[in-house]
């Protein structure tokens, strides 16, 4: 039996009943199209964190206080573990080489509230000029804290926009006057907006002068983050090593226990990564039950037109045919039928994608290995479950085949 031929038999036996072929191809339909939906939502979702993350910093390192052990979290390493880093340790991190700026930061929550009256309960951090090089921030107008501030014990702040927003609406705040924790303040600049990175969001944030944060608004002489920039993305590692060899010796503390965690972006990656892969395997798995009970559904149809078709495979055999055309004529058929299935499957999954990214606002990346993937386990599946039909098919006696009823 030719190619053309087999095609056309195949052709002619599935669209003699096109309602039962199109019911059973539908379980494929609705698996494949639930698969390449749920991998291109996880795909998206993976696409997006790494966007975030990114966005955070160029080449980043944070170091916070506390120990972060596995499975436990940022856990107490002895007296005052919470308040360990120290401005002392800028100029540690700033000697070593490979470094290219050092942000500290600290941060609190405080009520502020604008000469009108509006008000607002945000978030202030107290750092240097070099954030804004280090977390990649940008200022839509006025200027951001200098070193002469920084001396001086400042009084001045720059605004995210969403705290602009809510303190002076649509004026331009630069130049007038805000309090924060009942200390006036004067607006020197105002961000651009940059969107919420996990749970901290840089728009609904006040910056002033480090020395302004820990001297007067929280009487504090420690640190809640120092932040890294490292200029060469491929040295991340030995600057992590070397940051925290370095703190451990000015802390005096064992290097392999020390009282605070340095974390690169790769690890925070790495770690929503993982969580994000697992939830998509979850949800691919359990749409992929669908693709089972399709093939089971090809099985039952296949199982059935064999039944219906004994007298004609009889009398093929009867006048030539072997069992390999037969069995090649029904697995053919269930291939067909699976392939088609996978082909609108694909094109389902793609819509609701694109539906989901629209309407819901979540990102999703339909990928070329994905459809391969598709396909493939479409070819998988008519096999698998068309063989036994087939074979079964090819295994009749032409004589009982033709005196079947």
């Amino acid at each position: 039996m030719t190619a053309k031929d087999l095609f056309q038999e195949t052709y002619t036996a599935l669209s003699a009943n096109k309602a039962r072929s199109g019911l059973t191809m539908l379980g494929i339909v609705i698996g494949i199209g639930s698969v390449i939906a749920m991998v291109s939502i996880g795909q998206g979702a993976q696409g997006t964190i790494q966007t975030s993350i990114e966005g955070l910093g160029s080449n980043l390192l944070t170091i916070i206080p506390g120990f972060i052990q596995p499975g436990r979290g940022i856990v107490s390493s002895g007296r005052g573990a919470a308040q360990t880093l120290k401005n002392e340790d800028i100029e540690v991190l700033r000697e070593m080489p490979g470094v290219a700026e050092v942000a500290p930061e600290f941060n609190r929550r405080f009520q502020i509230t604008s000469p009108s009256g509006n008000n607002t309960n945000s978030t202030v951090i107290g750092t240097t000029p070099e954030y804004l090089v280090v977390r990649n921030i940008a200022l839509r107008s006025g200027s951001f804290i200098t070193e002469a501030q920084l001396r001086n014990l400042g009084r001045v702040a720059a605004l995210g926009p969403t705290v602009a927003k809510d303190l002076f609406g649509e004026e331009d705040p630069v130049g007038k006057p805000i309090r924060v924790n009942k200390a006036n303040f004067r607006v020197i600049g105002v961000l651009e907006t940059k969107g919420s990175a996990g749970f901290f969001n840089p728009d609904d944030t006040i910056f002033v002068p480090l020395s302004t944060m820990q001297k007067i608004l929280a009487g504090v002489d420690y640190l809640s983050t120092i932040a890294v920039s490292v200029r060469n993305k491929d040295e991340m590692q030995q600057a992590q090593d070397e940051a925290a060899y370095r703190l451990s010796l000015k802390h005096r503390v064992d290097p392999e226990a020390p009282d605070f965690s340095i974390v690169s972006q790769a690890d925070i990656l790495g770690a929503l990564t993982e969580v994000t892969d697992t939830f998509t395997i979850f949800l691919a798995s359990i749409a992929g039950i669908s693709l089972v009970v399709g093939g089971i559904g090809i099985m039952n149809m296949m199982l059935t037109t064999v039944t219906e078709r004994t007298r004609e495979i009889g009398l093929r055999k009867a006048i030539g045919a072997k069992s390999r055309d037969i069995n090649m004529q029904f697995l053919a058929e269930a291939v067909a039928l699976t392939f088609l299935g996978g082909f609108f499957g694909v094109v389902l999954g793609w819509l609701i994608a694109l539906a989901v990214s629209q309407f819901a606002g979540i990102v999703t990346q339909v990928s070329f290995s994905s459809i391969v993937l598709a396909f493939g386990v479409s070819a998988a599946i008519g096999i698998i479950f068309g063989y036994y039909p087939a074979r079964r098919a090819a295994s009749l006696n032409p004589i009982e085949a033709l005196r079947y009823e």
